[in-house]
């Protein structure tokens, strides 16, 4: 086993993987850039390493700064984390060659799966369906159009090194085409320097179902079950739960098997997630595999028990899998929310900050992964995710509702966040029923949340009519004895028929 690890990110991911390594006795060293000179991380992590300005390019995206870093510390492998240089063959390269273990797949693996195309060449080849589309790039905007025609429209164009929604567009019909093809791949040079695009068939109301796997270098793969991911906006995704409530046994073997079979065509090493597209005829097509650690790897953490990232760094280590497929067992259920500092009433703008107040919730089945604390700033350099709430169950129903109470409980003042969005999915009435899909939240994002948000002046206004309608109908009091800023209006706003017409 390793004596030194060190983490190659920053915020929350890195305190995940500081933790498991304590609990591997294994000594941690982190990098950090000027912004995060006050972060968790560089307090938590045994030894820690400046490494330049706080835009993500003059550090935690500078390969040469962090392997100066490594080697210096003396680590022997180094942990991505997810995000940042994760999937950059470049730096799994790097690595080697400066003799540090590289806590993922190898660089080749990283370079197949990482570029779109030939990820779907791969799963065709080990008989696994891909949905209908290009097996090459499209060199020419005739081609992508002859594409789009032979598998019929609407169609995703897609960048061939993209990921995250960016790079992707919808096509609806061939006089969409050519405009949005030059713009796809404009988007597609800007973000991933590459302007390759591919055309693939559009499911309407796909889930979107990926299976989380472990295989290590003696060739043995296992598969850790699914997660039901199908709640995203703009193809981001926003809540995660396992088991899916659209799986039964035999879906889950079929598609368990052929996560497998891709990750042994591959010669996958490592955790990775291999990600479906399954249509309203429970036929499912391989869509893409991410190489490294998934943000909700804690929800599959906790209904089998399996700690991933320990076993990350054994398999890094050279140890074998310890578990057989058989052994894995699926037990209750769990939710994952991803709190981001966005104002979803401002169509999810970003909001840096300070945190003026901090309260975490807790109680049974209930876990949070955060980087916050009173007086930490947010800064505008990194990616919004702020924490990982997650609650389990016994049942599907029980974790939601725990979900609820830990969203109430949790409280994050001084930025905007995406709790109150989360609130408004717990209580929807087609989620209670796991009758979700790919479009779920953009269908109904008027439903979810208003145009606007209510200002401090509507607020007041709104205080004095819930007393209003508290003297007339002698009611119980609905607002809680604190700062009428702090009330859920989601709350009151559910409670009283008609409160926005009377406003």
């Amino acid at each position: 086993m390793f004596k030194k690890v060190m983490i190659a990110n920053r915020g929350e991911i890195a305190i995940r993987v500081i933790r498991a390594c304590k609990e591997l006795a294994i000594k941690t060293a982190v990098v950090f850039s000027e912004a995060d000179a006050e972060s968790l991380h560089v307090r938590y992590a045994d030894e820690c390493y400046f490494i330049g300005a706080a835009e993500p390019s003059q550090s935690y995206l500078n390969i040469e700064k962090i392997i100066e870093a490594a080697k210096k510390s003396g680590c022997e492998a180094v942990h991505p984390g997810y995000g940042f240089l994760s999937q950059i063959p470049a730096f799994a390269e790097a690595c080697t060659r400066s003799g540090i273990e590289f806590i993922g797949p190898p660089a080749e693996v990283l370079k197949r799966m990482g570029n779109k195309v030939e990820a779907r060449k791969a799963a065709s080849e080990a008989g696994v369906p891909v949905i209908p589309g290009g097996l090459k790039p499209a060199s020419r905007i005739e081609e992508a159009i002859e594409t789009a025609e032979e598998v019929g429209f609407p169609v995703l164009v897609k960048a061939v090194y993209g990921g995250g929604g960016k790079g992707m567009r919808l096509v609806k019909n061939e006089d969409e085409m050519r405009h949005v093809l030059e713009t796809a791949m404009l988007e597609a040079e800007s973000s991933f320097g590459k302007r390759e695009i591919y055309v693939e068939k559009f499911l309407p109301r796909a889930r979107h179902i990926e299976f989380q796997i472990l295989a290590d270098k003696k060739g043995k793969v296992i598969h850790l079950g699914e997660r039901e991911c199908s709640i995203q906006r703009r193809y981001q995704k926003l809540i995660e739960e396992t088991p899916s409530p659209f799986m039964d046994e035999e879906l889950r073997e079929k598609m368990g098997e052929s996560a497998k079979k891709i990750a042994k065509a591959v010669g996958y090493v490592n955790a990775g997630t291999v990600e479906f597209l399954v249509d309203q005829n429970r036929n499912y097509y391989f869509l893409e595999m991410n190489t490294r650690l998934q943000v909700e790897h804690l929800i599959t953490e906790m209904v089998t028990g399996i700690d991933i990232v320990k076993e990350q760094i054994k398999i890094a280590a050279g140890e074998r899998l310890a578990y057989k497929q058989r052994d894995v067992k699926i037990r209750g259920h769990a939710i994952n929310c991803r709190i981001n500092a966005e104002d979803p009433y401002n169509n999810f703008a970003p909001s840096p900050g300070t945190v003026t107040n901090l309260r975490l919730p807790g109680g049974p089945g209930v876990r949070i992964d955060t980087h916050l604390y009173t007086g930490c700033t947010i800064p505008v350099f990194y990616d919004p995710l702020i924490a990982k709430l997650s609650t389990w169950g016994l049942s599907r129903l029980e974790a939601i509702r725990r979900m609820r109470n830990a969203l109430e409980e949790f409280s994050i003042e001084g930025v905007k966040t995406t709790i109150p969005f989360h609130k408004r999915i717990m209580d929807d009435e087609d989620f209670l029923k796991g009758d979700i899909h790919v479009s779920f939240v953009d269908e109904r994002m008027r439903k979810l949340l208003p145009e606007k948000a209510l200002t401090e002046e509507e607020i007041a206004a709104l205080t004095a009519v819930l007393a209003n309608q508290k003297a007339e109908a002698k009611v119980k009091a609905l607002i809680p004895r604190r700062a009428y800023k702090e009330v859920s209006l989601w709350k009151v706003a559910s409670r009283i028929k008609g409160l926005r017409r009377t406003l």
